[in-house]
């Protein structure tokens, strides 16, 4: 995900307003003590999604991949006093690290918080979104994507995480990687539907921002 200058990129951490300090202290103990803590949306990604929600003000939102809650938490910053943020993850370990976050925060009453399939729990929602943030499994994006096109208001977001996938969406993927296989089938999706327009930003690992039409 190291696409910019360390310099450059401290720069612009330098020039960002600062994390709140839950957030602060959620980006140190997730790497202290979750696994795979490059999954974190972090200060600069975190920054980005509270822009943009607090552009567009959304009263719906769903996030698919919760992880520790970072994104969930820069997301609700935006939320007006109605606004309420729906977030699915399947990892049941990381519910009581996560859900002790969500408490600590301003915004606990607007977040709910669901362990379960997304695959499984996004067709019992009957909602209509104004912004949607996939950050889960990558093999899946298409799929996500299709559950939730329908869902989404007109002029409403989808915003995508991990598009450029450290850069791997430049090569032919494995025959095994189904990872990579999914982002860049993703990519081309998304990019050739009528129904959206579409933004690929080179912000971290690489922010897909779409727009219904």
């Amino acid at each position: 995900m190291d696409f910019l200058d360390e310099e450059i990129e401290n720069y612009a951490l330098n020039h960002t307003t600062q994390e709140n300090d839950l957030l602060k202290e959620l980006n140190r103990q997730t790497h202290i003590q979750i696994l795979q803590p490059r999954m974190l949306s972090g200060h600069l990604q975190g920054k980005v999604l509270s822009m943009f929600s607090n552009m567009i003000n959304p009263k719906r939102v769903l996030e698919i991949g919760t992880y520790t809650g970072y994104s969930a938490l820069s997301i609700a910053e935006g939320l007006p006093v109605d606004g309420e943020i729906i977030t699915i993850d399947l990892n049941q370990e990381l519910e009581p690290f996560t859900r002790s976050y969500f408490e600590k925060s301003d915004y606990n009453s607007k977040i709910k918080y669901l362990v379960g399939n997304a695959l499984e729990v996004i067709p019992t929602l009957n909602e209509t979104w104004d912004l949607v943030f996939i950050d889960a499994d990558k093999e899946n994006y298409c799929t996500y994507f299709d559950l939730v096109i329908n869902q989404v208001r007109k002029g409403g977001f989808i915003i995508v995480d991990n598009v450029l996938w450290s850069g791997k969406v430049l090569h032919e993927a494995t025959p095994n990687d189904m990872e990579t296989k999914g982002i860049i089938a993703f990519n081309s999706k998304v990019h050739e539907d009528s129904r959206v327009e579409n933004l690929l930003l080179p912000v971290r690992d690489g922010l897909m921002i779409l727009r219904k039409l």
